[in-house]
Protein backbone atom coordinates (compact mmCIF):
# COMPACT_ATOMS: atom_id res chain seq x y z
CA UNK A 1 0.00 0.00 0.00
CA UNK A 2 1.08 3.74 -0.32
CA UNK A 3 1.57 5.55 2.62
CA UNK A 4 0.31 9.56 2.27
CA UNK A 5 2.65 12.33 1.49
CA UNK A 6 4.36 13.67 4.56
CA UNK A 7 1.68 16.89 5.53
CA UNK A 8 4.29 19.09 7.50
CA UNK A 9 7.71 19.10 9.18
CA UNK A 10 6.93 18.17 12.72
CA UNK A 11 7.85 20.99 15.29
CA UNK A 12 11.04 20.82 16.89
CA UNK A 13 11.08 18.29 19.89
CA UNK A 14 12.84 19.92 22.97
CA UNK A 15 15.89 18.57 24.43
CA UNK A 16 15.68 17.31 28.49
CA UNK A 17 18.40 19.59 30.45
CA UNK A 18 21.12 17.45 31.44
CA UNK A 19 20.37 15.05 34.43
CA UNK A 20 19.69 11.52 35.85
CA UNK A 21 17.59 10.72 33.08
CA UNK A 22 19.17 12.60 30.08
CA UNK A 23 22.04 12.92 28.64
CA UNK A 24 23.52 15.56 25.93
CA UNK A 25 25.69 15.07 23.37
CA UNK A 26 29.00 16.94 24.88
CA UNK A 27 28.67 14.18 28.07
CA UNK A 28 27.90 11.23 25.73
CA UNK A 29 30.81 12.11 23.57
CA UNK A 30 33.09 11.41 26.44
CA UNK A 31 34.44 7.90 26.40
CA UNK A 32 32.61 6.70 23.50
CA UNK A 33 36.13 5.27 21.57
CA UNK A 34 36.03 2.60 23.52
CA UNK A 35 32.41 1.53 22.86
CA UNK A 36 32.75 2.09 19.17
CA UNK A 37 35.97 -0.08 18.66
CA UNK A 38 33.54 -3.16 20.52
CA UNK A 39 30.79 -2.44 18.24
CA UNK A 40 32.65 -2.53 14.68
CA UNK A 41 29.86 -0.62 13.07
CA UNK A 42 30.45 3.25 11.90
CA UNK A 43 27.15 5.34 10.78
CA UNK A 44 27.39 8.43 9.56
CA UNK A 45 23.88 10.35 8.90
CA UNK A 46 22.65 14.23 8.02
CA UNK A 47 24.70 14.34 4.67
CA UNK A 48 22.34 15.38 1.91
CA UNK A 49 23.15 13.04 -1.47
CA UNK A 50 24.32 14.53 -4.57
CA UNK A 51 22.24 15.36 -7.39
CA UNK A 52 18.69 14.49 -5.34
CA UNK A 53 16.67 14.91 -2.21
CA UNK A 54 17.90 11.54 -0.24
CA UNK A 55 19.64 11.39 2.89
CA UNK A 56 23.26 9.67 2.62
CA UNK A 57 23.87 6.96 5.29
CA UNK A 58 27.55 5.60 5.26
CA UNK A 59 27.75 2.09 7.06
CA UNK A 60 31.10 0.12 7.77
CA UNK A 61 30.64 -3.32 9.35
CA UNK A 62 33.47 -4.87 10.78
CA UNK A 63 36.04 -6.60 8.24
CA UNK A 64 33.73 -5.56 5.85
CA UNK A 65 34.08 -3.03 2.63
CA UNK A 66 31.82 0.60 3.41
CA UNK A 67 28.72 1.20 1.67
CA UNK A 68 27.01 4.08 1.21
CA UNK A 69 23.17 4.39 0.85
CA UNK A 70 20.59 7.01 -0.31
CA UNK A 71 17.43 6.97 1.69
CA UNK A 72 15.32 9.01 -0.63
CA UNK A 73 12.53 11.16 0.51
CA UNK A 74 9.08 9.35 0.99
CA UNK A 75 7.96 6.09 1.25
CA UNK A 76 7.48 3.29 -2.15
CA UNK A 77 4.34 0.97 -0.96
CA UNK A 78 4.78 -1.71 0.95
CA UNK A 79 4.03 -5.37 -0.46
CA UNK A 80 2.01 -7.84 1.00
CA UNK A 81 3.02 -10.10 4.02
CA UNK A 82 5.09 -12.79 3.78
CA UNK A 83 3.13 -15.31 6.16
CA UNK A 84 5.99 -17.51 8.44
CA UNK A 85 5.60 -19.65 11.20
CA UNK A 86 2.20 -18.26 11.86
CA UNK A 87 3.56 -14.56 11.70
CA UNK A 88 3.55 -12.36 9.03
CA UNK A 89 6.28 -10.61 7.76
CA UNK A 90 6.91 -7.53 5.84
CA UNK A 91 9.79 -8.04 2.55
CA UNK A 92 11.82 -5.24 3.52
CA UNK A 93 15.36 -4.54 3.36
CA UNK A 94 17.00 -2.56 6.03
CA UNK A 95 16.92 0.28 4.12
CA UNK A 96 13.54 0.56 2.91
CA UNK A 97 12.15 0.29 6.93
CA UNK A 98 14.52 3.48 7.40
CA UNK A 99 13.11 4.67 4.46
CA UNK A 100 9.46 3.66 5.60
CA UNK A 101 9.60 4.68 9.23
CA UNK A 102 11.21 8.46 8.05
CA UNK A 103 8.30 9.39 5.79
CA UNK A 104 5.93 8.46 8.67
CA UNK A 105 7.56 10.91 10.97
CA UNK A 106 7.93 13.44 8.33
CA UNK A 107 4.09 13.30 8.23
CA UNK A 108 3.70 13.11 11.69
CA UNK A 109 2.66 9.50 12.10
CA UNK A 110 4.11 7.35 14.69
CA UNK A 111 4.54 3.68 14.95
CA UNK A 112 6.00 0.28 16.29
CA UNK A 113 9.04 -1.91 14.82
CA UNK A 114 8.78 -5.62 15.64
CA UNK A 115 11.34 -7.99 15.01
CA UNK A 116 10.61 -11.42 15.41
CA UNK A 117 13.03 -14.11 15.55
CA UNK A 118 12.64 -18.02 16.37
CA UNK A 119 12.13 -17.36 19.82
CA UNK A 120 9.45 -15.00 19.02
CA UNK A 121 8.05 -17.08 16.65
CA UNK A 122 7.92 -20.28 18.43
CA UNK A 123 6.12 -18.09 21.71
CA UNK A 124 3.45 -16.75 19.40
CA UNK A 125 2.63 -20.32 17.96
CA UNK A 126 1.55 -21.16 21.41
CA UNK A 127 -0.11 -18.25 22.67
CA UNK A 128 -2.91 -16.14 20.43
CA UNK A 129 -2.35 -12.98 22.58
CA UNK A 130 1.52 -13.26 21.50
CA UNK A 131 0.51 -13.75 18.23
CA UNK A 132 -1.61 -10.89 17.62
CA UNK A 133 0.72 -8.44 19.73
CA UNK A 134 3.78 -9.39 16.87
CA UNK A 135 1.29 -8.95 14.45
CA UNK A 136 -0.07 -6.05 14.85
CA UNK A 137 3.16 -4.70 14.77
CA UNK A 138 3.27 -1.40 11.90
CA UNK A 139 6.23 -3.47 10.58
CA UNK A 140 7.36 -6.97 11.28
CA UNK A 141 10.85 -7.74 10.12
CA UNK A 142 12.63 -11.11 10.57
CA UNK A 143 15.50 -11.11 13.16
CA UNK A 144 16.11 -14.54 12.10
CA UNK A 145 17.87 -16.71 9.17
CA UNK A 146 15.19 -19.19 10.00
CA UNK A 147 12.86 -17.15 9.15
CA UNK A 148 14.28 -15.61 6.03
CA UNK A 149 15.48 -19.47 4.57
CA UNK A 150 11.85 -20.67 5.69
CA UNK A 151 10.24 -17.83 3.26
CA UNK A 152 12.31 -19.02 0.34
CA UNK A 153 11.51 -22.63 0.85
CA UNK A 154 7.66 -21.33 0.67
CA UNK A 155 8.57 -19.24 -2.50
CA UNK A 156 7.67 -15.93 -0.93
CA UNK A 157 11.59 -15.16 -0.07
CA UNK A 158 12.14 -12.67 2.70
CA UNK A 159 15.11 -9.98 0.91
CA UNK A 160 17.03 -10.06 4.09
CA UNK A 161 17.38 -10.39 7.46
CA UNK A 162 16.88 -7.19 9.41
CA UNK A 163 17.84 -7.09 13.14
CA UNK A 164 17.40 -4.75 16.10
CA UNK A 165 20.79 -4.95 16.74
CA UNK A 166 20.81 -3.25 12.77
CA UNK A 167 18.80 -0.59 13.24
CA UNK A 168 19.71 1.03 16.43
CA UNK A 169 22.34 2.45 14.05
CA UNK A 170 20.97 2.96 10.94
CA UNK A 171 17.47 4.74 12.17
CA UNK A 172 19.72 6.44 14.56
CA UNK A 173 21.91 7.90 12.08
CA UNK A 174 18.52 9.10 9.90
CA UNK A 175 17.65 10.64 13.50
CA UNK A 176 20.41 12.45 13.79
CA UNK A 177 20.01 13.46 9.67
CA UNK A 178 15.99 15.20 10.61
CA UNK A 179 16.94 16.55 14.11
CA UNK A 180 14.92 13.68 16.12
CA UNK A 181 15.59 13.53 19.34
CA UNK A 182 15.73 9.28 20.09
CA UNK A 183 15.34 7.72 23.74
CA UNK A 184 16.84 4.48 24.39
CA UNK A 185 15.19 2.27 27.33
CA UNK A 186 16.83 -0.94 28.64
CA UNK A 187 19.30 -2.75 29.11
CA UNK A 188 21.85 -3.79 32.15
CA UNK A 189 22.35 -0.63 34.79
CA UNK A 190 24.84 1.44 32.81
CA UNK A 191 24.38 -0.16 29.08
CA UNK A 192 21.95 2.64 28.07
CA UNK A 193 24.32 5.36 29.17
CA UNK A 194 27.34 3.69 27.00
CA UNK A 195 25.06 2.92 24.06
CA UNK A 196 23.81 6.30 24.01
CA UNK A 197 27.74 7.62 23.89
CA UNK A 198 28.47 5.28 21.44
CA UNK A 199 25.32 6.37 19.13
CA UNK A 200 26.11 10.35 19.56
CA UNK A 201 30.21 9.68 18.72
CA UNK A 202 29.35 7.50 15.58
CA UNK A 203 25.94 9.47 14.58
CA UNK A 204 26.87 12.84 14.57
CA UNK A 205 24.40 15.69 15.39
CA UNK A 206 22.17 12.96 17.36
CA UNK A 207 19.94 14.14 19.68
CA UNK A 208 19.82 11.26 22.70
CA UNK A 209 16.94 12.97 24.49
CA UNK A 210 17.12 10.59 27.94
CA UNK A 211 18.29 6.77 28.59
CA UNK A 212 16.59 4.15 31.29
CA UNK A 213 17.58 1.59 32.81
CA UNK A 214 14.59 0.27 34.91
CA UNK A 215 14.57 -1.92 37.55
CA UNK A 216 14.28 -6.10 36.65
CA UNK A 217 10.35 -6.25 36.84
CA UNK A 218 9.38 -2.63 37.10
CA UNK A 219 6.67 -3.27 35.00
CA UNK A 220 4.83 -5.73 37.20
CA UNK A 221 3.18 -3.07 38.96
CA UNK A 222 1.75 0.61 38.34
CA UNK A 223 3.89 2.63 40.16
CA UNK A 224 6.79 1.09 37.91
CA UNK A 225 5.23 1.81 34.83
CA UNK A 226 3.94 5.29 35.31
CA UNK A 227 7.30 6.34 36.46
CA UNK A 228 8.78 5.02 33.06
CA UNK A 229 5.76 6.16 31.23
CA UNK A 230 6.15 9.82 32.88
CA UNK A 231 10.03 9.97 32.50
CA UNK A 232 10.19 8.83 28.62
CA UNK A 233 6.98 11.47 28.03
CA UNK A 234 8.33 14.32 29.63
CA UNK A 235 11.98 13.52 27.17
CA UNK A 236 9.71 13.87 23.86
CA UNK A 237 11.49 11.27 21.46
CA UNK A 238 10.77 11.13 18.22
CA UNK A 239 12.38 7.31 18.02
CA UNK A 240 12.78 5.15 21.26
CA UNK A 241 14.52 2.09 21.27
CA UNK A 242 13.58 -0.55 23.90
CA UNK A 243 15.38 -3.22 24.81
CA UNK A 244 13.43 -5.53 27.48
CA UNK A 245 13.06 -8.42 25.68
CA UNK A 246 9.86 -10.07 24.23
CA UNK A 247 6.88 -9.50 24.72
CA UNK A 248 8.03 -7.35 27.68
CA UNK A 249 8.95 -4.99 25.55
CA UNK A 250 6.17 -4.77 23.34
CA UNK A 251 3.73 -4.60 25.64
CA UNK A 252 5.29 -1.60 27.36
CA UNK A 253 5.45 0.18 23.84
CA UNK A 254 1.35 -0.03 23.96
CA UNK A 255 1.53 1.40 27.07
CA UNK A 256 3.90 4.31 25.90
CA UNK A 257 2.45 5.15 22.53
CA UNK A 258 -0.43 6.32 23.98
CA UNK A 259 1.53 9.16 25.24
CA UNK A 260 3.83 9.94 22.18
CA UNK A 261 1.53 8.65 19.39
CA UNK A 262 3.53 10.49 17.09
CA UNK A 263 6.99 8.97 18.19
CA UNK A 264 8.55 5.43 16.26
CA UNK A 265 9.20 2.29 19.04
CA UNK A 266 11.67 -0.17 18.04
CA UNK A 267 11.20 -3.49 20.19
CA UNK A 268 15.08 -4.27 19.51
CA UNK A 269 15.69 -6.90 22.54
CA UNK A 270 19.74 -7.18 22.76
CA UNK A 271 20.39 -3.96 20.89
CA UNK A 272 21.33 -1.71 23.41
CA UNK A 273 23.69 -4.27 25.18
CA UNK A 274 25.55 -4.14 21.46
CA UNK A 275 25.89 -1.13 20.94
CA UNK A 276 27.42 -0.15 24.24
CA UNK A 277 29.86 -3.06 23.68
CA UNK A 278 28.66 -4.59 26.94
CA UNK A 279 27.80 -7.76 24.86
CA UNK A 280 29.82 -8.73 21.65
CA UNK A 281 28.36 -9.48 18.23
CA UNK A 282 29.21 -12.27 15.44
CA UNK A 283 31.69 -11.59 13.08
CA UNK A 284 30.12 -10.07 9.70
CA UNK A 285 30.96 -13.78 8.51
CA UNK A 286 28.40 -15.56 10.92
CA UNK A 287 25.64 -13.52 10.70
CA UNK A 288 25.20 -13.61 7.14
CA UNK A 289 25.71 -17.75 7.23
CA UNK A 290 22.89 -17.39 9.64
CA UNK A 291 25.37 -18.60 12.72
CA UNK A 292 24.62 -15.81 15.13
CA UNK A 293 23.18 -17.69 17.05
CA UNK A 294 26.49 -20.24 17.67
CA UNK A 295 28.31 -17.20 18.26
CA UNK A 296 26.12 -16.21 21.35
CA UNK A 297 25.37 -19.61 22.33
CA UNK A 298 29.25 -19.99 23.00
CA UNK A 299 29.64 -16.51 24.24
CA UNK A 300 26.76 -16.95 27.08
CA UNK A 301 26.11 -21.08 27.14
CA UNK A 302 24.52 -20.85 31.03
CA UNK A 303 22.04 -18.60 29.95
CA UNK A 304 21.14 -19.49 26.37
CA UNK A 305 21.86 -22.99 26.06
CA UNK A 306 18.14 -24.29 26.78
CA UNK A 307 17.03 -21.20 24.85
CA UNK A 308 18.92 -22.18 21.58
CA UNK A 309 18.81 -25.78 22.08
CA UNK A 310 15.82 -27.20 23.82
CA UNK A 311 13.48 -25.04 23.02
CA UNK A 312 14.69 -23.22 19.95
CA UNK A 313 16.31 -25.51 17.59
CA UNK A 314 13.56 -28.22 17.77
CA UNK A 315 10.97 -25.33 16.68
CA UNK A 316 13.36 -24.21 13.50
CA UNK A 317 14.11 -27.77 12.24
CA UNK A 318 10.22 -27.80 12.38
CA UNK A 319 8.99 -24.88 10.69
CA UNK A 320 11.83 -25.58 8.05
CA UNK A 321 10.80 -29.01 7.37
CA UNK A 322 7.18 -28.44 7.40
CA UNK A 323 8.02 -25.71 4.68
CA UNK A 324 9.76 -28.08 2.29
CA UNK A 325 7.48 -30.65 2.40
CA UNK A 326 4.71 -27.73 1.98
CA UNK A 327 7.06 -26.59 -1.43
CA UNK A 328 6.97 -30.38 -2.63
CA UNK A 329 3.47 -31.04 -2.24
CA UNK A 330 2.84 -27.53 -4.23
CA UNK A 331 5.10 -28.77 -6.88
CA UNK A 332 3.14 -32.19 -7.15
CA UNK A 333 -0.01 -30.51 -7.88
CA UNK A 334 1.02 -28.14 -10.12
Amino acid sequence: MNPPRPRSTPTAVKELPPGPEAVTNSALAEGSSAAGNAAGRTVAGGSRATGGSGVALRVEAAGGPEAVLTVEDGCRGRAARVVVGGVGVDPLTEWQVVEWVRGELDGGRGGRIVTPNVDICRAAARDVALRELVNSGDLVVADGMPLVWASRLLGTPLPQRVTGADLIWTLSAMAASRGWPVYLLGGAPGAAVAAARELAGRCPGLRVCGVEAPPYRFDESRAGLERVRRRVAAARPRLVFVGLGFPRQERLIEELRRELPGAWFVGCGAAIAFAAGQVARAPLWMRRAGLEWLFRLLSEPGRLARRYLVDDLPFALRLLGGCLMRRAFASRIR
